[in-house]
């Protein structure tokens, strides 16, 4: 069983790695996001609302490095049906339950460690682009935002792959987890729900980028959890969004 698993797991380490569309959405995710404090550090020196280098990162994994983590999740599970080589995948790993858990071992060190290191370079940009101005940045603080975008960024991948598996669909695929990230939590707020938004995975996700007692950058107010349950949050999203789609996976014919 061990065997099976990690055999599964280090084929999809390499087609992983072996596809063009990798590369692309990662080096897209870190010139939006060295792009976005680049150019947040500027407009500190230009009256700009001061904000901390953290505060700026976090802006840019949220506003757009999110978006290649996304495309980059989504096309490792439905590449596979545009291309037909589920079938193949499928053959080689005949047990459907471990090619799930197999790309999901992939995604998510994968996921968090560019998090983790693109939220640190944003951070170190942004200081150095502002040269002073605007607010500091604590190493609390920093670690923080590091650690749960990296955390924030794993767990959407997971949550694009499960609903990949059930929709099996690119378009469909990227259209849900955007609406459920960032639209749907504002139409909630606006029915008269606020309470719900911060148990929406993109709002729970930048809470645990923010220290406790802190403003939420995004919906400006306090999470009313701790950092850690924000991601606890984004995980069970996660969890259930694999469980559906482990389920029609074994379902469905490939």
């Amino acid at each position: 069983m061990r065997t099976a698993v990690s055999g599964a797991v280090a084929a999809e380490w390499t087609k992983f790695w072996s596809v063009r569309a990798t590369w692309w959405c990662l080096a897209a995710g870190t010139a939006l996001m060295l792009g976005y404090s680049t150019l947040s550090g500027m407009a500190q020196r230009y009256g700009s609302e001061p904000e901390a280098a953290n505060t700026i990162a976090l802006g840019g994994g949220f506003y757009l490095a999110q978006f290649a983590v996304i495309a980059l999740a989504t096309l490792f599970v439905t590449s596979e049906y545009a291309g037909g080589g589920i079938r193949s995948t499928l053959l080689w790993t005949p047990v459907r339950p471990r090619v799930v858990l197999a790309k999901a071992a992939v995604v998510l060190p994968v996921l968090f460690v560019s998090g983790v290191v693109l939220c640190g370079a944003a951070m170190g940009l942004a200081s150095v682009v502002k040269d002073g101005h605007g607010l500091p940045t604590s190493v609390a603080a920093g670690f923080t935002t590091a650690t749960g975008m990296g955390g924030y960024f794993a767990l959407v991948g997971l949550l694009c792959t499960g609903i990949g598996w059930a929709l099996r669909s690119a378009a469909g695929t990227l259209v849900t987890v955007i609406v459920l990230l960032v639209p749907l939590p504002l139409i909630v707020a606006s029915l008269g729900l606020p309470e719900l938004v911060p148990y929406f995975p993109g709002i729970a996700g930048v809470n645990a980028m923010v220290e406790e007692g802190h403003p939420n950058p995004i919906t400006m107010s306090p999470a009313p959890y701790a950092p850690w349950v924000g991601l606890a949050i984004c995980a069970a999203w996660a969890v259930a969004a694999l469980v559906v789609g482990t389920a029609v996976l074994r379902r469905r014919d490939a």
